[in-house]
């Protein structure tokens, strides 16, 4: 759960230049959908620019085209063999929006927790039902789910405000 949140909110941009914003870019070439990493080259030159150079020049304009769709809010410069993404400063208007991002992808990560929680809890429950536990087992289960549950939503919660951070930075 934690991995998928990183994941997710890798491609929220900060201001400064981080190759992880392409990460969810996929491309059409050679008549499939491939990570834009696969086929390409992608480097940081300087604190608010990111190029991307195809290793198949002729992808290039795919590519172009792949990052264009993805609509990451980055300006694209085609420099004929490869391509500049310019990460334009942000905001506080644009940062606050971001953090709006964030707090929604951070409750959408929290919903999937606990119907994670509610699943386990029910196998416990049915287990208990069944027979196959005792009740001192299912409620020392129920005790160490709510457990693991409440660290995950700390380690959620410490992501978050790194990310937050991050953001918030000039």
């Amino acid at each position: 759960m934690l991995e998928h949140f990183k994941k997710a909110i890798a491609s929220i941009r900060t201001g400064r230049a981080n190759p992880n914003i392409l990460d969810s870019v996929s491309v059409m070439a050679y008549n499939t959908r491939n990570p834009l990493n696969t086929l390409a080259n992608i480097s940081v030159a300087d604190g608010n620019s990111i190029v991307v150079a195809p290793w198949d020049k002729t992808l290039l304009k795919d590519i172009e085209k792949g990052i264009t769709e993805a609509d990451l809010g980055l300006a694209l410069i085609n420099e004929g063999d490869k391509l500049r993404l310019k990460a334009a400063a942000l905001t506080e208007e644009n940062r606050k929006e971001l953090v709006k991002k964030l707090n929604e992808k951070m409750e959408k990560a929290r919903i999937d927790l606990r119907q994670v929680r509610e699943v386990i809890k029910s196998a416990i429950e049915k287990a208990f039902a069944d027979k196959d536990i005792a009740e001192d087992d299912k409620f020392r289960f129920i005790k160490d789910l709510d457990e693991e549950i409440n660290q995950q939503n700390e380690a959620l919660k410490t992501v978050r405000e790194a990310k937050e951070k991050e953001i918030m930075t000039v």
